[in-house]
């Protein structure tokens, strides 16, 4: 089975320039080699109006490798060797995964159907591979070996060759926006990069940081923002490299769109938008990167809402083309970067990755579970009797379990059960690893994992029943409504409903009502009907409205205490599956 990346094999569909044939060599190398290859991808369906049905893919697959591509049905517990369709065709394309939120979820049964008659299973959709999905990690699970496609090795070595410094000077142009997600990934680059050019939303937020007047619904307003921002122009201050902002702008008129000017940075006009680069920006940076033998170019040359690629985007790519024809070095990421590159300049895909987001995480530090998953050390395989004494005492499982004060209290007080936290940022959960066996817990563990995609797998696997879900104070970002709940979604309140016991309970807490509600409407409306909200968990509690005025449990996390001890209210309740449900 070979997981190919739809935005590679399908370019010509949509009318774009293919990035890259590697993918196309891949099938073709599997299929010489005499393997009965099954594809697979997941798809948006609809493009300019027109539906790409898994016909018209396998369509234009087949032209593309000169081979016979038939569509079949995904069909539970079919042993795809078997099938009489390989009596038609070179290669079987399955049905569209964009329509099984099974995918999404990484869901174990899900992907142990998708496995049904695969030997080898190789990934080749790079620009996934910083996602959790059925089709990338959980098959991997089920397959006799799992191994990467020629262009997946590809996007490897592109990253490979971001974090080497072999060729100095090397220069980072770094565009797009969100500036306090991406500091851990901007201060790695101020670490193996000589200069950082900021020519996107971000640059704002720096010149902000340091004095410029830049206009204010171009930066975040928040406190959170300006600390950020400020914590990484001091650090890439103390590796004393410079950090080039823009000089000029090319601006918008706000009421008559027909009209356009350029303003310094330093002399930003009410009711004028800055759209694009000025020519002074431009004549700078060329003549920055003119003398760098390694150049990285992540990110849009944009602002705000203007057009996807901008004037100087294009003079960017035409720097970067006679650069790359005397010798430099030259890394291109991102859609925008790399559609105007494509078909315009002699740079190749060979120095392209078209999806940001996988640099991003890769640059922060993330392992990226696709590739994971190709070594095995990913997903998990818990041995649950080395984990805990006895690994049939119920579970309670904490999502986000930040430093653990709460598991470890409460696994101290009640040693009839087993304790479970499930946490992402890694530093925290290998401290508290650290403390269990320190202290030789024997009824506390914790998984550094993002529980969104990994509920269902690992407590699938645990033999004891699941009687308690704590969820605490989860982050909101409030400058983003529509990432503000990014932990509780719709996939992990599903797993929840389904494995939790019958009578068991989901406990949930915030110091923002918002958030609270949002949790609980989220658990109301996706908990299959199995789960209400109770006032009698463990013995009578008093209640104020819709919430809980105590803590049922009578140990406190570390976020609930500060919140205790400056007077503030914490919005607590508790949901029960009912025992009907089973």
């Amino acid at each position: 089975m070979v997981r190919f990346d739809s935005k590679v094999l399908l370019g010509g569909l949509r009318k774009q320039p293919l990035l890259s044939d590697s993918a196309f060599s891949t099938i073709k190398y599997l299929c010489k080699a005499g393997a009965r290859v099954i594809l697979v991808s997941s798809w948006d369906e609809t493009c300019n109006l027109k539906i790409i049905t898994v016909d018209s893919v396998a369509e234009f697959l087949s032209s593309m490798l000169e081979l016979k591509v038939l569509p079949v049905k995904f069909v539970t517990g079919v042993v795809l060797s078997d099938m009489e369709a390989w009596k038609q065709s070179d290669v079987l394309l399955l049905d569209n995964l964009f329509r099984f939120k099974e995918e999404s979820a990484n869901c174990k049964a899900f992907a142990k159907q998708l496995s049904s008659g695969i030997d080898i299973f190789v990934n080749d959709d790079f620009s996934q591979s910083h996602k959790i999905l059925a089709s990338t990690v959980g098959i991997a699970s089920f397959c006799n070996a799992c191994i990467a496609g020629f262009y997946f090795e590809e996007g490897l070595r592109q990253l490979e060759k971001i974090s080497t410094t072999s060729k100095k000077p090397y220069f980072a142009i770094i565009g797009g926006g969100n500036l306090v997600d991406k500091a851990p990934a901007i201060r790695v680059l101020a670490t193996i990069c000589d200069g950082l050019i900021f020519v996107g939303n971000m640059a704002f937020e720096i010149m902000h940081t340091v004095g410029l007047p830049v206009p204010m619904n171009m930066v975040g307003r928040t406190a959170v923002n300006f600390k950020e921002a400020l914590s990484v122009v001091q650090f890439i201050q103390s590796r004393n490299i410079p950090i080039i902002l823009p000089k000029d702008f090319l601006c918008m008129n706000n009421l008559d769109p027909e009209k356009w000017d350029i303003f310094s940075a330093d002399c930003h006009l009410d009711g004028w938008q800055p759209v694009d680069l000025g020519p002074e920006s431009l004549k700078e940076l060329t003549s920055l990167v003119s003398k760098c033998k390694k150049i990285l170019w992540i990110g849009t040359v944009k602002f705000g809402s203007s057009s996807e690629i901008t004037i100087e985007a294009s003079k960017l790519a035409a720097v970067l083309d006679s650069l790359k024809q005397r010798n430099s070095d030259i890394i291109v990421v991102g859609k925008m970067a790399c559609q105007v590159l494509l078909g315009k300049t002699s740079l190749s895909a060979d120095c392209m990755i078209e999806n940001a987001s996988v640099v991003w995480e890769f640059l922060k530090g993330r392992k990226l579970p696709g590739l994971m998953a190709l070594d095995r050390a990913y997903p998990f395989e818990i041995h649950w009797d080395l984990v805990y004494d006895d690994p049939t005492q119920p579970l309670v499982v904490d999502i986000g379990s930040g430093n653990g004060l709460f598991l470890f209290g409460m696994a101290r007080m009640r040693k009839d059960l087993n304790f479970l936290g499930l946490e992402i940022n890694e530093k925290l959960v290998n401290h508290c690893l650290d403390h269990v066996s320190q202290s030789s817990l024997k009824n506390g563990y914790f998984i550094r994992t993002n529980a969104t995609s990994t509920f269902r797998t690992i407590i699938t696997s645990y033999p004891g029943k699941l009687v308690l879900v704590t969820i605490q104070c989860p982050n909101p970002d409030f400058n983003k409504p529509e990432y503000r709940w990014r932990m509780l979604q719709r996939s992990l309140v599903e797993a929840i409903a389904d494995l939790l016991a019958s009578g068991g309970k989901v406990f949930l807490q915030s110091d923002v009502e918002a958030v609270a509600v949002r949790m609980k409407n989220e658990f109301i409306k996706y908990g299959k009907g199995q789960l209400k909200v109770t006032y009698e968990p463990w013995g009578g509690l008093s209640h104020e409205g819709e919430w809980l005025s105590e803590n049922p449990f009578g140990v406190r996390s570390d976020w609930e205490r500060r919140v205790l001890d400056r007077d503030a209210p914490m919005y607590r309740l508790l949901l029960s599956k009912s025992a009907s449900t089973g």
